[in-house]
């Protein structure tokens, strides 16, 4: 008897001991917990773009449950390929870095750590010419910024009062022009005849001189301008600001942003446009994480994603009035089913863009 019941506390305990592992096994899968650090080729603090993708980072070790980390490289160009090298170095499982300016890097330290996996971000590899194979383990993500770019314009030509808007873009390229684009054909959708101003800053990072090239588009009649400018738009809403004009920020909800520490500034904000690098980041590692992203490949968000739109806050509620909010709503929504088709920069050559904005600015 005694045997029998050794023997069943015996099998009793193995059975246990069966179940606690599985359990540890299934447990450990249910999570997946990966590492994923995320580079900035510049600074937190922007209010916009880099703090956008920060954002998403914290969200992905929120809700995923993932080891992160973020480096900040800031803006010196030369600093950007030996700080994603030290990443790849470290082994992470992924490595998420973005804007134009990297993907020539990307393509490069790619060559070197071909099981390395990365997502790149407002940018995308050349799939196309890529016969050796090189990015399969790159996960590029564009956005639609020229459809939100669109609603901008439509909001801007409604609240100005001159009849003559602008834009303050940090550096002259494709994406930045394509915000233009989207801008200038929402604006003229809803009043032909306005004037869109267009200047550059040669960079994102100078907001003294973002600051002086609002100025001048505010002296030349401009009541609402744009940011496009990233750490340098910190300059154009403070020209707003000084002016007290209208201004639209970009990619975070900057009105928001500003509403405790200067709720006299975030008030002349009347909405941004929202370039989701948050949202984004997180669906992607997401996906990652579930084994169902296609490595190797690229994808454009925009409204239909959440990835792109128009801030919709106190401030647009209050400020915007309520015909001007129905009609952004109304073009948003034909936008998503493909009424509108929103003109882009990419694919237009230079002196097709050139023409847009000259015939804009007359």
């Amino acid at each position: 008897m005694k045997k029998i019941i050794v023997t069943m506390l015996v099998c009793l305990l193995a059975i246990g001991i069966v179940f606690a592992n599985g359990s540890k096994e299934t447990a450990a899968a249910d999570t997946n917990q990966l590492d994923v650090a995320l580079l900035l080729n510049g600074t937190l603090g922007d209010k916009a773009f880099f703090d956008s993708a920060n954002r998403g980072i914290q969200a992905i070790k929120d809700q995923l449950g993932c080891k992160t980390k973020v480096v900040e490289v800031g803006f010196d160009d030369s600093k950007w390929e030996p700080a994603l090298r030290d990443l790849c170095d470290e082994k992470h499982d992924i490595i998420i870095c973005g804007t134009w300016q990297m993907q020539e890097i990307v393509a490069k330290v790619a060559v070197d750590y071909p099981d390395q996996k990365v997502i790149v971000f407002d940018t995308s590899m050349d799939y196309a010419n890529d016969a050796k194979g090189t990015f399969k383990n790159i996960y590029s993500i564009e956005y639609k910024q020229n459809d939100g770019s669109f609603l901008a314009g439509v909001l801007a030509a409604s609240m100005s009062k001159t009849g003559i808007i602008g834009a303050v873009g940090g550096m002259d390229n494709t994406v930045i022009l394509d915000f233009m684009v989207g801008y200038i054909q929402g604006a003229r959708q809803v009043n032909p005849n306005i004037k869109i101003l267009s200047s550059f800053v040669g960079n994102f990072s100078d907001s003294a001189k973002a600051k002086e090239l609002t100025f001048a588009e505010h002296r030349m009649g401009a009541d609402v301008v744009f940011n496009l400018a990233s750490n340098a738009g910190e300059g154009i809403l403070q020209a707003s600001k000084e002016d007290k004009t209208y201004a639209i920020g970009v990619d975070s909800d900057q009105a928001m942003l500003y509403m405790d520490s200067d709720p006299e500034l975030a008030k002349l904000i009347v909405s941004s446009m929202l370039k989701r690098v948050d949202q984004s980041l997180l669906i992607t590692v997401k996906a990652a994480q579930e084994g169902t992203l296609a490595w190797g490949s690229r994808v454009a968000l925009g409204i239909s994603e959440d990835c792109i739109g128009l801030a919709d806050n106190e401030v647009y509620q209050s400020v915007v009035p309520a015909d001007v909010r129905a009609l952004v709503s109304d073009y948003s929504a034909k936008i998503k089913s493909g009424e509108i088709k929103v003109d882009t920069a990419f694919g237009m050559t230079s002196d097709q863009i050139k023409a847009v904005l000259d015939k804009a600015a007359k």
